[in-house]
């Protein structure tokens, strides 16, 4: 049975942000993601989550100013001793909320940039990354993005993501695949899945389009959670989505899919 988390930066944004770990228990969620803690002292989250039994599943390396439109700083030459400070923090962070993995994203390269010197930067940050995390026990991911959402993002693909894994020739590094963006980009989530479940070790779900609650449009979700409880994959699922209304009253897919939190 899959066992789904509550991504808490689309999800109860109604209430303050340290209140929407309570507000994801009662909804029968049992893991919690977000794209960034950094905000808050470690401790004042590891104190909801503890309130709340709740696992820590995920959240990001830090990405820059996400406010300013930023989506990570990976790729960057010049921001390299950035990248690494913010490696150690996410280190700090996991630790202390019991998380076991941490995903980075790419970041969205400026107009002009030279492909080949973005790519060469972030394998070289890959390698710092998942070694330095690795000797902490923590797991390092990379999520390939839709272009249509995020114009310019560096990392489109699973084949692009699974070639970089193979260039950085870590044993701690894996992919995050979202089918909401790989849909955009390649469709195939179950071949992709079953192909590569060894590498897979974090999956996240929206439909489309909208990027709504699953099973509001077109994506095939009854079958594809099928496969995915089929083919033996035993992480997490991250209900990463937009609610078309009150996160409350969209939840019914989770029992529609015959999920459990």
């Amino acid at each position: 049975m899959a066992k789904f988390s509550a991504n808490l930066t689309m999800l109860f944004t109604e209430l303050p942000f340290l209140d929407r770990f309570s507000a994801a228990r009662r909804a029968g969620f049992r893991g919690v993601e977000y794209v960034s803690p950094y905000e808050f002292y470690p401790g004042d989250i590891s104190d909801r989550l503890k309130a709340n039994r709740l696992q820590q599943v995920l959240f990001n390396l830090p990405v820059g100013n996400w406010d300013a439109g930023e989506r990570g700083i990976a790729i960057f030459s010049d921001r390299r001793d950035e990248f690494r400070d913010g490696v150690a923090t996410a280190a700090r962070y996991a630790k202390a909320l019991n998380c076991p993995q941490v995903n980075c994203l790419a970041g969205i390269a400026l107009t002009g940039s030279d492909p080949d010197e973005l790519r060469a930067t972030l394998v070289e940050n890959l390698r710092f990354a998942s070694a330095e995390l690795g000797r902490e026990g923590i797991r390092l991911l990379i999520e390939p993005i839709n272009t249509r959402d995020t114009p310019g993002f560096f990392l489109n693909t699973s084949a692009q993501a699974l070639a970089l894994i193979a260039d950085v020739a870590s044993p701690n590094l894996f992919v995050q695949y979202d089918v909401y963006h790989m849909h955009i980009m390649e469709g195939g989530a179950r071949e992709t899945l079953s192909r590569n479940l060894d590498l897979i070790k974090h999956i996240q779900i929206a439909d489309h389009p909208g990027r709504h609650e699953p099973g509001s449009g077109e994506i095939a979700y009854a079958g594809i959670l099928k496969h995915i409880d089929g083919i033996g994959y035993d992480g997490w699922i991250g209900a990463e989505y937009k609610p078309a209304g009150t996160t409350s009253d969209g939840l019914g897919w989770m029992q529609m899919f015959g999920a459990t939190g």
